[in-house]
């Protein structure tokens, strides 16, 4: 889908190396072997292997020192302040080349937690192989002075391939569960923990996404002509109403496509602080774009599919509200509802029964990994909202999303890892201390009384 509220695109050089400082060789020139241009490049390459592989030996020491750290969480209004009043790109520098590890190092340390089984696949070691990457690329910086343009400038092309390089992480790890259910199948006490797990990941990568954004979009020396008045990738009057219609029109050219037909909108809206303003608050209008085209695809296929015997279709109603505390974005449909014991299900890593997808129609609304609502609501939680979900089953279901009003409000949800995580990661199968309904009816008859 083409839309404006889409996360930015960079129109940034990629001129950076890739490399980590302890892989530079430009300079290198081996004087034992002058003779061939051949043995040149051979002995380039053994000695670029052994230094990266000397690097690589340390990462754990990196990783143990930085996992050391709590995340510092930034609220809205900082990013704002930063990036409006106070943008000085080396205080930036000297911010994310100490953050940064610390947020790679926390989840990090939590990978390696996960079943020894669901490590060992393909996918999941490609994952961690990025993290170890990026992570190596951001340690070069720590000893390199903020006062040249050429290191700022090339700290920047660092965070544009560090952030592409990122870009598959979802449907890799999602490749990564499928390949574990598809081999060791699945029980309690595994999918707990990789549910956790995958929640802290995925805000994890919210998170480094967002400081990425933010410095790579402050200070690239451009602005986006479709908001002119963005800070980075927030926009500090956010036309709540505007991403909505924007988020159904996506939807709807892809139901369009799909179904040759969709419901109607009709959206209102109650700003109880001034009734005759549009609601609009400081915001990453990306990210509520996403969960709202997510919550209008579901709307969507659920209404015509349980309205395809009718000639008409109820419509999708939205409602947006603004109080001294929320707001809350209400999507409503009449799509049949879900049963009440499948709703929880429905943020489920390891429950969704979705094949894997074609990368050509990942926007499709029968396409993807199921990880769409679970994501959503990470998006929703990250400056401390929620998604929340309500149906009637029979009927339709609406859907909720909460998000902070006042800007100082909104602050980072960010996982850290400590022993209260790590307790999460030995949970073990215990007997419910409440009964289990049997399936079957009970056989009364095998109770009689002996005579």
């Amino acid at each position: 889908q083409t839309s404006k509220h889409r996360e930015p695109c960079h129109s940034l050089s990629l001129s950076g190396s890739g490399l980590s400082r302890g892989e530079r060789t430009e300079n290198y020139s081996p004087i034992f072997f002058p003779q061939s241009d051949l043995l040149k490049t051979s002995t380039m390459k053994f000695v670029r292997f052994i230094m990266k592989n000397a690097t690589l030996a340390n990462v754990p020491k990196h990783i143990e020192h930085f996992a050391k750290f709590s995340p510092s969480p930034l609220s809205m209004k900082q990013f704002l302040d930063f990036g409006s009043t106070n943008a000085c790109e080396a205080t930036s520098f000297v911010f994310l080349r100490q953050e940064l590890p610390v947020r790679l190092s926390n989840i990090m340390k939590e990978i390696n937690l996960l079943p020894d089984r669901l490590l060992t696949t393909p996918s999941v070691q490609m994952v961690q192989s990025w993290y170890v990457q990026s992570l190596m690329e951001i340690l070069a910086f720590l000893d390199k002075t903020p006062d040249s343009h050429s290191v700022l400038d090339e700290f920047v092309d660092t965070l544009v391939n560090i952030r592409n390089r990122h870009n598959e992480v979802v449907p890799t790890m999602a490749q990564g569960v499928i390949e574990y259910k598809s081999v060791f199948g699945q029980d309690p006490v595994t999918n707990q923990n990789i549910q956790y797990f995958l929640d802290r990941f995925y805000m994890s990568r919210i998170s480094i996404r967002m400081l990425i954004n933010q410095h790579t979009l402050v200070f690239d020396g451009a602005t986006n002509p479709l908001h002119p008045n963005t800070i980075g990738s927030i926009d500090p009057h956010c036309d709540v109403t505007e991403v909505v219609r924007d988020a159904y029109q996506s939807a709807k050219l892809v139901c369009d496509q799909y179904y040759l037909s969709s419901p109607d909108l009709m959206l209102q809206e109650m700003n109880v602080n001034n009734r005759k303003q549009p609601i609009s608050i400081v915001y990453v209008p990306s990210h509520l774009y996403h969960m709202l085209f997510e919550l209008f695809k579901n709307a969507m296929r659920a209404t015509i599919e349980n309205h395809d015997a009718s000639n008409r279709l109820p419509p999708i109603q939205v409602m947006v509200a603004i109080g001294g505390e929320d707001l809350s974005i209400k999507v409503s449909d009449r799509g049949g509802g879900v049963p009440f014991r499948k709703i929880e299900n429905l943020f489920s890593y390891m429950y969704s029964t979705a094949p894997t997808p074609e990368r050509a129609v990942s926007c499709s609304l029968q396409a993807g990994f199921g990880y769409g609502l679970p994501i959503s609501r990470l998006y929703a939680q990250y400056f401390q909202g929620d998604l929340q979900l309500y149906s009637m089953e029979g009927y339709g279901t609406d859907a909720v999303i909460h998000m902070k009003a006042l800007s100082t409000d909104s602050v980072e949800r960010l996982p850290v890892y400590n022993k209260t995580a790590l307790r999460n990661y030995k949970v073990s199968q215990e007997a419910d201390d409440w009964c289990v309904p049997s399936r079957e009816p009970l056989d009364l008859t095998i109770y009689r009384v002996a005579k």
